[in-house]
């Protein structure tokens, strides 16, 4: 093996090290992704709330708006999915700052697709109740999921394990 392609290897190998490195390092802004919400728009306790329907627990917070309200992006991020799930309705998916992904829900309007740039405060689309919110008052249902473990999170709730891949929304909203 030449020097030249031992650098190359190393330099192969370093390379993942360096992004996901850069995601850690990535500055956050975090923005209410309601436009013109505040935390008084959600219940501070309903993530991991039970019973909730068929999941069991609630892993996020509900938004509460008016129909068709700007769903603002809540960071800087990358679109990752977009679709149209039966309980989650019209959704959007962010990968954003230190590898979290931003589940956006129950809308009326997607204005991204996958593989966008988008910017903390950029509308994405709008509020609604599609999914199984059909028929309740229109909020956006906002999850936040880790792409790594956090052990110390874990409790011994309901689905306690998987709280080690959640953050709660409304501490991340208002710390």
């Amino acid at each position: 093996m030449t020097p030249r392609t031992k650098k190359t290897i190393i330099s192969l190998l370093c390379l993942p090290l360096i992004i996901i490195l850069l995601g850690f390092l990535w500055p956050e802004a975090k923005l209410i992704p309601v436009k013109g919400a505040n935390k008084g728009d959600w219940a501070e306790n309903s993530f991991w709330y039970e019973p909730w329907g068929t999941s069991g627990v609630h892993k996020g917070i509900d938004i509460f708006a008016k129909k068709g309200t700007d769903l603002l992006a809540t960071v800087d991020g990358l679109v990752i999915r977009t679709g149209n799930w039966p309980k989650g309705g019209k959704f959007i998916m962010i990968l954003g700052p230190k590898w979290r992904v931003h589940y956006y829900a129950h809308l009326n309007s997607v204005e991204v697709k996958k593989y966008d740039l988008v910017g903390a405060g950029q509308k994405i689309g709008e509020v609604g109740n599609s999914g199984n919110a059909k028929g309740k008052p229109p909020h956006l249902h906002y999850t936040i999921v880790t792409v790594y473990p956090r052990p110390w999170a874990i409790t011994d709730e309901t689905q306690g394990a998987r709280k080690a891949y959640y953050l709660d929304p409304h501490i991340y909203l208002t710390e």
